[in-house]
């Protein structure tokens, strides 16, 4: 069954609280598992400069940053195969996607304390009629919607834990981006802070 149509944001679907609590604590879980098997790390820019968030991935591919450019890779930096995308994250892809492609790649961003994403656009895959889906887990994060080209006036709005949305159609290639995170928002995360997971289909 289809989830109700959700929020409509410049072209962002977005279902608040999609996740229930228990949902949220059994994901968390699952990602426990996930970073035990390829530990989160701490990711640099081609220009050498240090991202605020630190990084891991389950499925096919993982997305790395590092000295030698944006890309996907089959490998942990540890050498080893990522793990597999948890099933309770790919219901949530086959609830929202509308895509007939299974998800290759979970990229689970941490944020903490100061952590935020400069606003930016996912396009390093090769097939753009799959949409992006984010899962949010943790404290909330004013996340920022921009425009499919670069400038132009952009709009924020505050995730919470458990909400979901999904960049697709005319909002696949926009701009997007998180000011910050609010410390302490949210239980989920013992020791505090966010987990945002999205959901791509690489090839």
């Amino acid at each position: 069954m289809s989830p109700p149509p959700g929020l409509n944001v410049r072209g962002v679907r977005i279902w608040p609280g999609f996740l229930s609590p228990a949902a949220q604590a059994a994901m968390l879980a699952d990602l426990r598992h996930v970073a035990a098997a390829a530990p989160f790390f701490a990711p640099v820019t081609p220009s050498g400069r240090p991202m605020t968030v630190r990084m891991t991935a389950a499925g096919q591919f993982g997305w790395i940053t590092d000295r030698r450019g944006y890309r996907y890779e089959p490998h942990h930096p540890n050498g080893k195969p990522w793990p597999p995308i948890p099933p309770a994250v790919l219901a949530v892809w086959d609830a929202v996607s509308d895509c007939p492609r299974p998800p290759e790649c979970c990229l689970i961003n941490l944020y903490r304390d100061s952590a935020r994403m400069g606003l930016h656009q996912d396009k390093d895959e090769a097939d753009f009629t799959c949409p992006v889906v984010s899962v949010s887990l943790g404290d909330d994060a004013l996340f920022r919607i921009g425009n499919v080209e670069k400038g132009g006036t952009t709009q924020s709005l505050w995730l919470r834990s458990g909400d979901v949305l999904v960049l697709g159609g005319d909002a696949r290639l926009i701009y997007h981006g998180v000011d910050r995170i609010r410390p302490g928002s949210s239980t989920l995360l013992h020791s505090g802070g966010r987990i945002n997971l999205t959901l791509r289909v690489v090839t």
